[in-house]
């Protein structure tokens, strides 16, 4: 078959043979990301800097309406809904839309790549690591807590907390590297194209867990902007769940 003249082919499709491009062969947990790797990653992140929600034929939505409505969340509507765009075995590629107020509750993406742009609207990402050893500066107790529940504290720092809009570069995880985050709407409703690889699969190993912060110490260095903190393992939060809707943007064909 004869490669698509790159002039012709939608900014969508040309994103997704990148990422299958890119996670074909990608480097395992603790591993050193390769040169080809790198090359790769980077040509999709200039990519997905490029890509706006007309090229997904999306609609910016308007905000819910006055405070005097009642709260939609409280009548069966999903504060947040998935269009799911493609899926291979290295990657899956889709679209989230939060309603205004909405949150993605700080939850991990265990071994997997991941790299994300908003189409609309803004966003506020916080992005932990787990560690190991504590950050250099000071050392947070473990919070007092039952045996039982000892067993779901993990030691983590919080690397960075911005806001990305539609004019900002993509926000890319690493299995290593700002692998735990969640994501909240602000100011409005807002929509971010999401790439994962490889996806989420609990039978090999690949499931979201969800956590909330217990404590933080701020580190002595004033220049050190980590936090250390405290995460514990939860069950999804009763107030988030995730409806479906149509993609309306142009097919993808790999």
């Amino acid at each position: 078959m004869m490669p698509a003249d790159s002039s012709m082919t939608s900014m969508v499709q040309r994103i997704a043979r990148q990422a299958l491009l890119t996670f074909r062969s990608p480097p395992r947990h603790g591993e050193e990301l390769g040169k080809s790797f790198l090359e790769n990653h980077n040509k999709l992140q200039s990519l997905m800097t490029e890509v706006r929600a007309a090229d997904l034929k999306l609609v910016p939505r308007r905000a819910d309406g006055s405070s005097s409505r009642p709260h939609p969340y409280l009548h069966g509507v999903p504060p947040v809904t998935y269009m799911h765009i493609c899926e291979t075995d290295q990657f899956s590629m889709g679209v989230f839309l939060l309603k205004s107020g909405a949150s993605i509750p700080l939850h991990d993406h265990p071994g997997m790549h991941g790299v994300l742009k908003v189409l609309y609207g803004r966003v506020r990402i916080s992005c932990f690591d787990r560690l190991e050893r504590p950050v250099a500066g000071g050392s947070q107790p473990a919070p007092p807590l039952p045996p039982a529940q000892m067993g779901a504290l993990r030691r983590s720092t919080l690397r960075s907390a911005a806001e990305y809009t539609e004019e900002s570069g993509p926000c890319v995880l690493y299995p290593d590297r700002d692998n735990l985050h969640q994501i909240d709407a602000v100011d409005g409703p807002t929509a971010f194209m999401d790439i994962l690889a490889p996806p989420y699969d609990p039978d090999d190993g690949r499931d979201c867990h969800y956590y909330k912060v217990l404590g933080e110490a701020e580190a002595k260095n004033p220049e050190q902007k980590e936090k250390e903190v405290w995460l514990m393992e939860i069950s999804q939060p009763p107030n988030f769940w995730c409806g479906g809707e149509p993609y309306p943007g142009p097919e993808v064909c790999l």
